[in-house]
């Protein structure tokens, strides 16, 4: 067993079995041995590749909606340019680069990102040279003021409990042990009053998941646009509201065992919409929008046809391959969503409808 497998075993042999949460947290967030605390893990050395890293196209739309947001609502100065989870820092030096030309935008700008792992943050240093930003450990250490934000495949990786309907009431899934062996099992039928609004759209053996920790940050972000101004984009894979088992793991792009090897593989789950939605209240909320819906209404495909002008051979392939990966519906673009957060009274952010 690795380190991480024997502490969270140990744990378990003393207290019982543990919610999937505790077990995500700390496989993923461990200070010594989680998973964002060891390794780089994008890109193809890594064990995934998100959507900036495909194209620099993505991150320049995102930025581009996000600055016009801005003017939309009258250029405040100075204002909050955030990102959740910011990767390597690509997606911000994408959105820095396309929004040079945009009058007053990077001098009333205050990159900030939030960011709790240290060896992110030197890579991210590295990426923003140019930019400059601060980091803070959490959502609730944002800057006040004018919040325009920008989560990119950031809700799905917070941990999350699963829940499992009977006709009596709902049990938990939970982490046991077999020997040495991580396996799931259940709690006894435990009311849950906080679930009795899916009792209706479930059936007998359904599972649905909620993710308590991306609901607080999801109203921290709606307080602060509502009551400052600003704009927020979540872009991750999900649907409007959680059902069945999302849990998954990938190890160097390949799908693994949840189970198998803690703080060794990426854990992620499907993200609920509607709860973040609502969770984001008094802030005001676009309709869901397939990822590629939304590149297409702000203008990717005129944008790569712009770039491929100037690139030929396997350059050009790799080019149009990154564009239908990000908005093909078999690829990116049906399983990725957009939901955009705006305050009463302004526009939603471009690509989005409310």
């Amino acid at each position: 067993m690795t380190p991480l497998s024997r502490h969270l075993a140990a744990q378990i042999t003393a207290l019982g079995p543990m919610t999937l949460a505790n077990f995500m947290q700390q496989c993923l967030l461990d200070p010594t041995h989680g998973y964002y605390a060891t390794r780089d893990p994008f890109g193809t050395s890594g064990d995934f590749t998100t959507a900036p890293e495909i194209s620099q196209m993505f991150g320049e739309l995102i930025g581009l909606s996000l600055a016009q947001s801005w003017l939309d609502q009258g250029a405040p100065k100075p204002f909050i340019l955030a990102e959740l989870g910011p990767g390597r820092g690509t997606l911000m030096r994408d959105i820095w680069r396309a929004t040079a030309h945009v009058p007053g935008f990077h001098d009333a700008a205050k990159v900030t990102l939030v960011e709790a792992s240290s060896i992110m943050r030197a890579t991210q240093a590295k990426t923003l040279r140019a930019v400059h930003p601060i980091w803070v450990d959490t959502t609730a250490d944002l800057p006040s003021g004018p919040l325009f934000l920008v989560a990119n495949e950031f809700f799905d990786a917070l941990p999350i409990r699963q829940f499992i309907r009977h006709n009596t009431g709902w049990v938990e899934r939970v982490i046991g042990l077999d020997r040495d062996q991580f396996v799931f099992g259940q709690t006894p039928h435990t009311p849950l009053t906080d679930l009795s609004y899916r009792w209706d759209d479930t059936v007998e053996h359904d599972m649905i998941e909620i993710c308590k920790p991306g609901q607080i940050i999801a109203t921290i972000v709606g307080e602060r646009i509502a009551t400052h101004g600003g704009a927020a984009l979540i872009i991750d894979y999900g649907d409007w509201r959680s059902l069945g088992d999302t849990l998954q793991a990938l190890q160097n792009h390949e799908p693994t065992d949840p189970l198998l090897a803690p703080g060794e593989a990426d854990l992620t789950a499907h993200v609920d919409f509607e709860a973040l939605a609502k969770a984001a209240s008094p802030a005001h909320f676009t309709r869901l929008t397939p990822q590629g819906t939304f590149l297409e209404r702000l203008g990717i495909t005129e944008r790569a046809r712009a770039l491929a002008k100037n690139i030929k051979g396997t350059s050009l392939k790799s080019h149009v391959a990154a564009h239908r990966r990000l908005t093909h519906p078999s690829e990116m673009g049906s399983l990725f969503k957009v939901l955009g957060l705006f305050p009463n009274g302004a526009l939603p952010p471009p690509g989005l409808e409310q």
